[in-house]
């Protein structure tokens, strides 16, 4: 809305004619003509795009075809996706106990979607503990054996279903460490200090795919003879100290906002030094800091597909790996397609919710303020 329709919305008698926003905006793009014509050359772009391309995803489409020769050339295949969505969720697992793959990928999704929906009594405690037991509850129920399920090896672990897995493991396991590396960093002890920063900035300076090979390859070299770890649990330490050494700079801005005052007024008050963390400083530094938090989420969750170098079946793998079916050859169009479509979708969710909590936390500082 222009300076001049807010004026005149302003001006307005209660139940006097409506501003004309179509109006306001078309004087607005007559005024500046460069504007205007990005505009025209956005609009025509779309035009001569949007018939072609729904014509290719939709019209033309073939959604039910036993192989490639099935599927109208003319048009996508989504016959092939449809036919492999089982596996694109859930990897190689038995199909007997791809219920416990399902629990495992929809556990951390209906906790964000509480986050997300109405607010009721016991949301925030449920979901803070969904996703902290997480890690454990996840990975004892996909490997089964502790349970008394049947074992499944974290070999036929795989699609969307290990992507979700080792984003949400990292990110719990990293977030403590990321808190514990920030405060080590603002320590008065140097040798804290030094220690912080060294791991911080070896960490940072590494790329993603270094650190997964040094944890996959290097690693058991260094273990004694006959001792193995999957490969799972390697890039899921690598992983989580790399995603760690990001949060804490994260957390180090948000503890770095807030007055010393603050911390001085707890000590004054007698609370210890770990109490004043916990119930003053950290919850404001959370606050201050969420968009960031965000963003190295939404980073981690893509991130994961690196995984696919030291040989797991993440989502993006998996499909790769379908595309090369004989029955199914030249889809790559539509595999990748689906691919991109599935991680913005994700991506999307997560700075919804991220969107609703800063919202709801400035409703929360304003009502304290008494605004």
């Amino acid at each position: 809305m222009t300076i001049d329709a807010v004026a005149l919305h302003r001006s307005r008698p209660p139940g006097g004619p409506k501003p004309n926003l179509a109006w306001s905006a078309f004087k607005t793009l007559r005024d500046r003509p460069f504007s205007m014509a990005v505009w025209a050359i956005f609009l025509l772009a779309l035009a001569m795009l949007v018939p072609a391309l729904l014509q290719w995803a939709i019209f033309d489409a073939t959604w039910s075809a036993e192989n490639r020769q099935g599927c109208d050339p003319d048009g996508a295949c989504w016959a092939f996706v449809i036919s492999r969505l089982p596996q694109f969720a859930f990897g190689f697992f038995p199909s007997q106990e791809r219920w416990r793959a399902a629990v495992a990928l929809l556990a951390p999704i209906i906790a964000l979607g509480l986050a997300l929906g109405p607010a009721f009594r016991w949301r925030t405690p449920i979901v803070v503990f969904v996703l902290a037991t997480y890690p454990v509850f996840s990975t004892l129920i996909l490997h089964g054996e502790l349970l008394g399920l049947t074992l499944v090896p974290t070999t036929q672990w795989g699609g969307m279903t290990m992507t979700v897995y080792v984003g949400t493991v990292a990110f719990v396991s990293a977030f403590p460490i990321g808190f514990l590396l920030a405060l080590a960093r603002m320590s008065r002890l140097p040798a804290l200090y030094v220690l912080a920063t060294v791991f911080i900035e070896v960490w940072r300076g590494l790329p993603l795919i270094a650190v997964l090979f040094i944890a996959v390859v290097m690693v058991p070299l260094i273990l004694p003879p006959g001792t193995e770890f999957p490969r799972l649990a390697l890039a899921l330490i690598g992983i989580s100290l790399y995603t760690s050494s990001y949060l804490a700079e994260v957390f180090r801005g948000g503890l770095q906002s807030i007055g010393k005052g603050q911390g001085e007024a707890a000590a004054a008050l007698g609370f210890t030094f770990w109490n004043a963390q916990a119930y003053i400083l950290i919850p404001q530094a959370i606050r201050a800091v969420l968009p960031g938090i965000l963003n190295t989420v939404v980073a981690l969750f893509k991130d994961t597909t690196y995984v696919l170098v030291v040989g797991l079946f993440d989502f993006l793998n998996i499909v790769t790996a379908a595309i090369a079916d004989p029955q199914w050859l030249g889809l790559a169009t539509e595999g990748y397609v689906f691919v991109g479509l599935v991680y913005w979708s994700f991506c999307f969710f997560l700075t919804r919710v991220g969107d609703s909590l800063e919202r709801r936390l400035g409703e929360g500082q304003s009502r304290a303020a008494g605004v």
